[in-house]
Parts: C-alpha cells; sequence; structure tokens
C-alpha cells in the first residue's frame, strides 16, 4: 500500500508539467521546496527527538547564497541595485567567490550544513536537549534575522534581495526555464527522500533512535550521542539550505521575513500535520498545508488566516499522528474488518484410502 502510494506521487509529479498552467506549476514547484525542508525536519524530529524552531535560518542561508550569484549576475561586472541605493562604491569582498554559480551552489549546502553542524555540537556537547534545543534554535534564527535587517548595504535589509532577471544565462521569466527548474526541484526532493530513507534505515537511523530513546544508555556503550546528533543536524541543515537554493530563482525573492521565527515554525506544523517520523507524511503535509493556504487565500482572503488556523488546530487534536498516522490506522481497520478466509475443513478419511 504504502509503496502504491510512492509511486502514485511521483507519476503526479511528471504529469504535473502537462496538465498545470504555468502559475500552478510555479506554485507546486514552490510548495516541493518546503517539502524538502519538511524532510530536513522530521530527520532530526521524527527520529532524533530534535525539535528545531529556527529552521528558517539554515533555509534562509541557502536561499541567500544563490540570491548573491543572481544579483551579482544581472549587475554584469557592476554592483548589485540595493548596494548602490546604499552608498557603496565597490564590492565587499566577501561577494567576490559568489560571482561563480558552482560557489554559490556550494555555500547554499555547506554553509548552512557547517552552521547546523557548529551550533549542534556546542549545544549537545554541554547535554542540551528538549525545549532548551528548541529555545537556542529560535534565538540563534531571530538573531540572525535582525543582523541581516541591521546590515542594509550587504543584505538588502528589510526588502531583502530581489528582481532577478536571469540564472546561467537563461530568462528567468521564460516558461521553459521555470518548467526546467521545476524538473530540478522534484528531482531534488526524490532524492532528498531517498537519502533521508537511506540514512533512517540504515545502522545509523537505528542508532538515531536509540539516542531518541534513551541517550544515556548510548554514552555507556561507549558511542558519543553528540557526535550522532551534530551530523544528523548538519545533514538537515544542508538540506534546508538545498531547499532555499531552489526557492529563490523560482520565487523570486528572499527576505528576512521568509527565514524568521514565524516561518520556521511554520515548517513544524508541515511535519506535524502530515506525520513525523514517516517522512512521507513530512512532504504531505508541507504540500497538503500550503495548497490549502493558497487556497483559502484565493477564496476567502478576509478570513482565510482564522480557518487555516483552525486547520492547524483541528489536526493536532483529532489527528495527533497526523495525516500519515490517521491513513496507517484506518489501513489497520480496514484489514481487521475483512472477513478470513475459512481454513479448508478436513476429510474424513474413506475406506480404502491409503494410510
Amino acid at each position: 500500500m504504502a509503496s502504491a502510494f510512492r509511486l502514485a506521487g511521483l507519476a503526479a509529479l511528471v504529469a504535473a508539467p502537462f496538465v498545470l498552467s504555468d502559475f500552478r506549476l510555479a506554485l507546486l514547484s514552490k510548495f516541493l521546496c518546503f517539502a524538502i525542508v519538511a524532510l530536513s525536519i522530521d530527520l532530526i524530529w521524527g527520529y532524533g527527538g530534535m525539535l528545531s524552531l529556527g529552521h528558517g535560518f539554515f533555509f534562509g542561508l541557502g536561499a541567500y547564497a544563490v540570491a548573491m550569484y543572481l544579483k551579482l549576475e544581472d549587475a554584469a561586472g557592476g554592483l548589485p541595485d540595493f548596494m548602490q541605493w546604499s552608498g557603496l562604491r565597490a564590492l565587499p569582498f566577501f561577494w567576490v567567490p559568489f560571482g561563480s554559480p558552482l560557489v554559490a551552489l556550494a555555500a547554499a549546502l555547506m554553509l548552512p550544513a557547517f552552521s547546523a553542524g557548529f551550533i549542534g555540537y556546542l549545544v549537545f556537547r554541554s547535554r542540551i536537549t528538549g525545549v532548551y534545543f528548541s529555545l537556542i534554535t529560535q534565538a540563534v534564527a531571530l538573531i540572525m534575522t535582525i543582523l541581516i535587517v541591521g546590515q542594509q548595504p550587504y543584505t538588502g535589509g528589510t526588502n531583502g534581495m530581489t528582481n532577478f532577471s536571469t540564472m546561467l544565462g537563461f530568462s528567468l521569466g521564460d516558461a521553459g526555464v521555470q518548467r526546467a527548474l521545476y524538473a530540478v526541484t522534484a528531482a531534488c526532493l526524490v532524492g532528498s527522500y531517498l537519502l533521508c530513507r537511506w540514512v533512517t534505515t540504515s545502522p545509523f537511523g537505528r542508532l538515531l533512535v536509540a539516542v531518541q530513546d534513551d541517550d544515556a544508555r548510548v554514552r555507556f556503550s561507549g558511542i558519543d550521542p553528540a557526535i550522532v546528533k551534530t551530523l544528523v543536524l548538519a545533514l538537515s541543515g544542508a538540506l534546508a539550505g538545498l531547499a532555499g537554493a531552489l526557492f529563490v530563482p523560482q520565487v523570486g525573492i528572499i527576505s528576512p521575513a521568509l527565514m524568521g521565527i514565524v516561518p520556521s515554525i511554520e515548517m513544524v506544523i508541515w511535519v506535524a500535520v502530515g506525520g513525523r517520523g514517516t517522512l512521507v507524511g513530512a512532504v504531505v503535509g508541507a504540500l497538503l498545508v500550503n495548497a490549502a493556504r493558497s487556497g483559502l487565500s484565493e477564496s476567502f482572503p478576509e478570513v482565510w488566516q482564522y480557518a487555516l488556523g483552525g486547520l492547524f488546530v483541528g489536526a493536532v487534536l483529532l489527528f495527533p499522528d497526523g495525516v500519515a498516522g490517521l491513513a496507517a490506522s484506518l489501513r489497520g481497520r480496514f484489514k481487521q474488518s475483512r472477513p478470513a478466509h475459512p481454513a479448508p475443513r478436513a476429510r474424513a478419511p474413506i475406506l480404502g484410502d491409503a494410510p
């Protein structure tokens, strides 16, 4: 059943460019970016017990890295527009390497990974867990948002970076380019899912679950739980950065509003609605919540936020295990309700039968 569901989802991804309009396809592509973020959170929360309330920061790092490249390509050797408005006369030294798309892509993956690993090592080395870890990640997201807003000449400030026109020489306004970006995003989502599934089903994944259940026993076995948590948090940060890198050229903007505390909490809600610890549930939750958000905002522009809030509360109260848990429960009830095939009755021996 689960395999059939995954195959149906894959078929839907392949068929989407042929049945959706350009606008709806771009919207779906943005949702797929969010699904990658949801996977990254489910990896650490569902299997490692680490609830991050600051994953928007890692998403934003990847997005800003690619945005810097896009702005430099648009500037064609000059200064990006927001730097000129801020009175800068020369390109800051740390912007120079981002003129290369390979450097920008590598930074979009490595900067979030190193940042997450560094934060994780400092936190887990001190044996900080639970709600305290969540508060620390939330504080990091808040601090970095304030820092980006305050450094307007170098980051674009509150407005962020926008008005991207080309990528690798191709116009981002071209429908064919956007379809190619959708294909890349869909492939990255499938690859991210397979990577997370491989990690969670490997011996390392079982060790991660053991750390979640009883890290003291794992420590007594000679394995440092801090190293295990740090590694998986770094991988989670890299996946969130990948999602940000894919998000920017398709949506056309990145700002502090997309990487602060509120977006980070919304990312956690996607996983909670879909069902943590399932991977598939994280993807479904991200797509379902954002599709509902888009549909409600179009149909009920004045009350859509209240309706969406009601959806969140209802999902948490009625389906605490998320959509994936609800589906598993219904599947179990269906199997129990099916009549069992009666066992064949033994035939009485007939005179003359061989012993």
